[in-house]
């Protein structure tokens, strides 16, 4: 059983609340200042491919604080609360932080590579066009290369498969009312998120890559850090 001092216990760590006011504040920064998808706030904070003109190194980590809708807001915060509290509590606050941003992280490296190789037949038909119509498309919001990504969705899914993996029989209510063991939730919902991810030719407009990433940087930071100590499970 995993050793956690109940008299330490709290139901919104330090870290969680202030990542979630963070979100909550950033979103609100986006509504006033990026009126449109390529809002400055966007152009300058949100992920973009490597090859648009909007890339900019630290995008790796803003992103993980803007999101695209009140419901994707929302979701992730909901998320991040009931399976990052729990680690929080046991790992403590530096440790889970810095947990968090290594699967943000993570996220963001798999999806700009995955979309590096998306995008190459795209970057082949516009090295075609004539300089005139380059330069129009470079700061086009039409330009598929130039489309942002936000969200914590990565670190969030960090968190997930770390639970799975720590608390492997815990149950996680699916729309509140159906019980699935926590191992059996990640299992199915990482296999998910890859056979969408593989098949996602009509476009969902979901970073499926993304998720995985963080689930897969998720679980190998656990795997690592409890590899000599198998007693942390229940």
């Amino acid at each position: 059983m995993t050793d956690v001092r109940m008299n330490s216990f709290q139901t919104i760590p330090p870290v969680i609340k202030n990542l979630i006011i963070v979100n909550a504040l950033v979103f609100f920064a986006q509504q006033i200042f990026g009126d449109s998808p390529f809002g400055v706030v966007n152009n300058l904070f949100a992920l973009h491919d490597v090859r648009s003109d909007f890339f900019r190194p630290h995008q790796i980590i803003t992103h993980l604080f803007m999101h695209g809708s009140w419901s994707h807001l929302i979701f992730n915060m909901l998320a991040l609360w009931m399976f990052g509290s729990i680690l929080e509590n046991v790992w403590g606050p530096k440790r889970f932080l810095i947990f968090y941003i290594l699967c943000g992280l993570g996220a963001a490296l798999l999806h700009l590579g995955v979309l590096y190789m998306e995008m190459e037949p795209v970057m082949a038909a516009f090295k075609q066009l004539p300089i005139s119509q380059q330069e129009e498309l470079l700061y086009s919001g039409n330009f598929k290369i130039n489309t942002a990504t936000v969200g914590a969705s990565g670190a969030v899914f960090g968190c997930l498969a770390a639970f799975g993996y720590l608390f492997p029989n815990s149950l996680i209510y699916v729309y509140f009312f159906i019980p699935i063991k926590a191992k059996w939730f990640v299992i199915f919902y990482a296999a998910l998120e890859l056979w969408l991810g593989v098949n996602n030719s009509a476009g969902d407009n979901i970073a499926h890559w993304a998720h995985l990433g963080g689930a897969l940087v998720g679980f190998l930071l656990v795997l690592y850090w409890n590899k000599r100590n198998r007693r942390h499970f229940y």
